[in-house]
């Protein structure tokens, strides 16, 4: 059994869209951030760092965005979520992952929290280097889908798509939004038609960024 505690449209997104893509029973638990919800002894219990997701396996918390998408495609391998060990898509899903865990994810943090989690007066520089890494990362994603694939890794939808339509969700009121690169454009586009995305915004009360 799963239980998810999300923030509409936060880093708990990908993966209350995994587990609708995934079709498993869960329980979804709404976190109101702006009521700060997030900092109650109820929730720090469960997750110290009081950020989402928290995702509870038989009620053990877990968090960690691409990681529980990881671990998902894991336990449910029969939905085909993650290439398997000796598959030739599962280096290239593996390093994908890490980047968009490692670079991309740091880098949105950085463009929208420069002024509280650093120095205010040192925010403006450490956005600008957040929107190049931003941007570099748009530039490599369209470059990949360049040669005409539908998904980012392999043949079929993976964690990698979840991950990566969510992080460009949250670049949609940047200066240049993901949905400037010629190829991405049209990723989206794709991505956005899916059942469970379309479900997944349902769910949360998402209106801003649909076909």
């Amino acid at each position: 059994m799963y239980t998810l505690y999300y923030s509409p449209g936060a880093a708990s997104m990908a993966v209350h869209w995994m587990l609708i893509e995934l079709g498993v029973p869960f329980e979804a638990k709404r976190v109101n951030i702006n009521a700060g919800e997030q900092r109650s002894p109820e929730y720090l219990r469960i997750n110290p760092a009081g950020r989402v997701p928290t995702l509870l396996i038989d009620g053990i918390p877990y968090t960690e965005s691409a990681a529980l998408l990881m671990l998902l495609a894991e336990r449910h391998p029969e939905k085909g979520l993650a290439p398997q060990p000796d598959a030739p898509a599962r280096a290239a899903w593996l390093e994908t992952m890490i980047y968009l865990a490692n670079t991309l994810l740091p880098a949105m943090r950085d463009w929208f929290y420069a002024e509280k989690d650093g120095d205010p007066e040192g925010a403006d520089a450490v956005k600008s280097l957040a929107r190049r890494r931003i941007e570099g990362a748009w530039d490599r994603l369209d470059a990949a889908l360049s040669d005409g694939r539908t998904y980012l890794v392999g043949e079929k939808l993976s964690t990698a798509d979840l991950l990566a339509t969510m992080l460009m969700r949250w670049a949609r009121n940047m200066p240049r939004p993901a949905t400037s690169w010629p190829h991405l454009a049209s990723y989206i586009q794709r991505m956005r038609a899916l059942p469970s995305f379309i479900e997944v915004n349902d769910r949360e009360g998402l209106t801003d960024w649909r076909n």
